[in-house]
């Protein structure tokens, strides 16, 4: 009686952990072939350029004191929520009286943040460009709510850059009738 050899599965349109756990399966089986045979070496898995700076938007859970180039300082109070899946940003006294929210999360292989502003409208951004060391992302005007146009005033552009544990800046623009303009870098200190 002939055996037939085995279909290889496919992994196309699988999740990528999924895959992975079948590579590890199929490699786990295919060394107990052979008495001396040991383990084929299966690699980790990289994260794309959106996740690996969502996983550091992730260490800023904590307490932050943000310095602005316009000579204001906030407090600003990061926490990783809804089972690790959005970042939420609260920032108090950037302007006196007022809190804002910046949510960051990820949408596939999209790195996307929701800013909910002052002026009263929440543009939507989306991580357009990494660093080649993974510790700058530029985040572009994508949509937003609360606003008649895109010419309604709004942030528009942030440069968000991690310095080393401790420290991290962000530039940002405003964007009205057709024009943009640098408004501030704000450079933020970890409290705790």
């Amino acid at each position: 009686m002939k055996a037939h050899p085995r279909p290889r599965p496919t992994t196309a349109g699988w999740p990528r952990a999924a895959a992975v756990a079948l590579v590890t399966v199929l490699s786990l089986g295919a060394a107990g072939a052979g008495d001396d045979a040991r383990p084929a070496a299966v690699s980790e898995p990289t994260l794309s350029p959106a996740a690996a700076f969502f996983e550091r938007l992730k260490s800023l859970d904590g307490d932050w004191k943000g310095e602005s180039t316009r000579g204001w300082t906030d407090r600003v109070n990061y926490r990783t929520i809804a089972a690790g899946s959005v970042v939420m940003s609260i920032s108090f006294e950037a302007h006196p009286g007022e809190t804002m929210v910046t949510m960051y999360h990820l949408d596939g292989d999209r790195l996307l943040v929701t800013h909910y502003c002052v002026a009263k409208n929440q543009p939507r951004l989306q991580a357009t460009e990494f660093s080649p060391d993974g510790r700058t992302a530029t985040f572009t005007f994508l949509d937003g709510t609360g606003m008649a146009s895109r010419e309604t005033g709004h942030m528009d552009k942030m440069i968000m850059t991690f310095e080393d544990a401790g420290t991290f800046t962000s530039h940002w623009t405003w964007y009205q009738n057709g024009s943009e303009r640098w408004m501030e870098e704000i450079r933020h200190v970890r409290e705790r």
